[in-house]
């Protein structure tokens, strides 16, 4: 089966709300076995919504409905489905002794406009609003399955999981099998390169499907199958993660949806290790990244923003004769890069240091291209590694992208060190 989402409301059109809630029903529906081929946004406009739905009754078997249910004039989305499908529309009196006690709890006069959120069309099953007061329906016409749900997501969220996909379930899905997906995730590597390793499997697939997406920094490989069951379904996506696996060993680092960072700072707080970091051109968004993670309080030590070079010498030690004079080799460099790692990681007294240091724009710095950053890797009782990356993009492109890179680097150190002392929780199930 499929599915079309239909959005209804001006505000959208306009952008003045970004449009959510067919980017929840999209995911939802998926798992359930059903493909969603078109996404519309139409305003509170009865013609146009109308034309609307005959378009989407003529290509999807599903047709769901967000926003318009309100209680104003503009709100014409049951007014225009029971048009479209030449029925009737009344108040349910249960939504309607609903939206009363509402006002009369508060002991607020009700508007007789208010009366429009009980409305409901001849035939249609009521979806109660457990959240709100605008009631929600789904019905079956010809064949085509209808559902009818408020804007705003808190109130159209909860209708759907708990009201419209049991009804889905029980009159529209009696023969389909559910999508299962896998969510792999790669780091230090981007979508084009990823693509082009993976394309063989890519160019043959049928089942299961591979879907890979770019995010700024990191890649996710979606890969999906319809089965009976769970287990059926894990059979197939285990043996096509082991093939993925196999390819890009270097890059893939969780089966799960999370991000790197959460990896990294649940393995180090497990096998009790340390983090601090020095942070030139990122200016701070490293450390934000790391403390971001719930837990990382154990782990991370603590860090310093160094922009100027007066806190590169005075904070970090920096020597000034790297800094300043015709023989400097200046901040942006590999060799301040190793300072600040080597440094901070002493200071801090922890069992790794990070650095950066870098020119990101949006003009040149000490005569050095934006977009050239080094990164520092410093670990207890080994060598320092700098690493130089030649970026693209905005000022924000080129700060977040160095953040990726250097998490990228740190998670490579420590799956060496897993290999030397495994622990459990791995991301990699």
């Amino acid at each position: 089966m499929n599915a079309e989402i239909i959005a209804v409301g001006t505000e959208l059109l306009l952008g003045q709300i970004v449009n959510t809630n067919s980017q929840f029903l999209s995911t939802e529906l998926a798992a359930l076995g059903i493909d969603v081929y078109f996404q519309t946004v139409v305003g509170d406009n009865n013609g146009r919504l109308q034309q609307a739905i005959e378009i989407a009754r003529s290509r999807a078997d599903i047709i769901l409905f967000t926003g318009g249910i309100g209680p104003t004039e503009d709100d014409l989305t049951k007014e225009g489905l029971a048009a479209a499908l030449g029925r009737q529309i009344h108040i349910d009196q249960m939504a309607m002794d609903h939206v009363q006690r509402f006002f009369d709890d508060r002991k607020i006069v009700m508007t007789e406009n208010n009366r429009k959120q009980a409305l409901m069309l001849d035939g249609a099953t009521p979806l109660p609003n457990e959240i709100g007061l605008a009631v929600g329906a789904a019905l079956e016409q010809d064949g085509k399955f209808y559902i009818v749900l408020p804007g705003p997501p808190r109130e159209m969220k909860p209708m759907f999981t708990d009201k419209a996909k049991p009804w889905l379930l029980q009159h529209a899905l009696t023969n389909e099998m559910p999508i299962y997906s896998k969510m792999l995730k790669f780091a230090g590597i981007g979508e084009s390169l990823l693509e082009d390793k993976l394309i063989d499997l890519i160019r043959t697939q049928t089942d299961p499907t591979i879907a890979p997406y770019a995010k700024e920094g990191e890649v996710t490989v979606r890969i999906s199958t319809k089965a009976p069951s769970e287990r059926d379904a894990m059979v197939k996506l285990d043996a096509l993660e082991k093939k993925i696996q196999g390819i890009l060993p270097e890059h893939m680092y969780a089966n799960i949806d999370v991000p790197l960072e959460q990896l990294i700072v649940d393995w180090m707080a497990d096998a009790g290790l340390t983090l601090s970091a020095a942070e030139s051109c990122t200016g701070g968004l490293l450390m934000e990244s790391i403390t971001n993670i719930p837990g990382s309080a154990s782990m991370f030590a603590g860090g310093i923003v160094c922009y100027s070079n007066d806190l590169k010498k005075k904070l970090l030690n920096v020597p000034a004769a790297m800094l300043e004079g015709p023989e400097a080799v200046g901040a942006v460099s590999r060799e301040v890069a190793e300072v600040l790692a080597d440094q901070v990681r002493m200071i801090a007294d922890s069992d790794f240091g990070l650095s950066v240091t870098g020119v990101a724009g949006p003009g040149y710095s000490e005569r050095k291209p934006v977009g050239l950053v080094f990164v520092g890797l410093a670990e207890r009782g080994r060598k320092t590694e700098v690493y130089e990356l030649n970026l693209k993009g905005t000022r924000e492109n080129i700060r977040l992208r160095t953040v990726k890179a250097l998490l990228y680097r740190l998670w490579r150190r420590l799956e060496e060190r897993k290999v030397e002392t495994p622990l459990e929780g791995s991301a990699l199930q």
